[in-house]
């Protein structure tokens, strides 16, 4: 009797055992999804900001064109100049963001004491 029970207990261990190991095995697959997901999100929410600041670059620029225009009476030549200019600023910070281009830093030099 008490032999059947030892067989018994051996038997949904090893049982038990199995299962935790697929659990374990399932759980570590899911992560790799979830990591996965979450390096895809990452990437998706980069190219939105990239591109905000681009777009918004060149709106800046030729709503200030056209004020600009509309002001002065230089039709079409400030708009056409500061849309390239809002052009350029756009590429300039999507350069920043995406860290191709090194942000500007003030020199601190501090005057030689004599």
């Amino acid at each position: 009797m008490a032999d059947d029970r030892d067989e018994g207990l051996e038997q949904r261990r090893a049982q038990l055992g199995a299962e935790l190991a697929n659990k374990r095995s399932e759980m570590r697959e899911g992560e790799h999804g979830e990591v996965r997901a979450e390096v895809s999100r990452k990437g998706y929410a980069q190219a939105m900001k990239l591109s905000s600041e681009f777009i918004a670059a060149i709106i800046v620029g030729a709503v200030l064109g056209y004020v600009f225009d509309r002001f002065i009476g230089t039709a079409p030549w400030g708009m056409i100049i500061l849309l390239l200019l809002g052009f350029c600023a756009g590429v300039l910070n999507v350069l920043r963001s995406a860290g191709r281009v090194a942000t500007p830093m003030l020199d601190e030099r501090t005057p030689d004491k004599k």
